[in-house]
């Protein structure tokens, strides 16, 4: 078994309580689902948002989904000039079998932009 790592992003509708988990659900559940990933595989989960999503931590949502033994972090991605707003991004850290280039990682709405190499979900 090997430690894998599994990225995704999506963007989130306003700087909300709701809007935050409702994206990190989203996204978390599509990138468990297309991998076939369980709980017990998950290593470790680091989010990143953009400055101007700081109304909740995606973690809070992940713990809601069960997550919440596993070591989650939360922290802000770089502020790069016109780079894209309202986005949520995650590394999953897994042990799989799978090798690295088998793991479909998984950008939804309009980080779609940010990896269009890695578009391979058809969720």
């Amino acid at each position: 078994m090997r430690c894998c790592g599994i990225r995704g992003a999506i963007t989130v509708e306003s700087n909300t309580k709701s809007s935050i988990a409702s994206a990190t659900r989203e996204l978390l559940s599509a990138i468990l689902s297309v991998n076939h990933i369980s709980v017990d595989d998950i290593a470790g989960v680091w989010f990143t948002t953009t400055s101007d999503l700081n109304a909740d931590f995606p973690a809070v949502a992940a713990r809601e989904l069960g997550l919440g033994k596993i070591a989650l972090l939360c922290g802000h991605e770089m502020s790069v000039p016109d780079s894209l707003k309202n986005c949520l991004r995650v590394m999953l850290l897994v042990n799989t079998e799978k090798k690295c280039n088998e793991i479909v990682h998984v950008y939804l709405k309009g980080a779609k932009i940010l990896r269009p190499d890695l578009d391979n979900y058809k969720g």
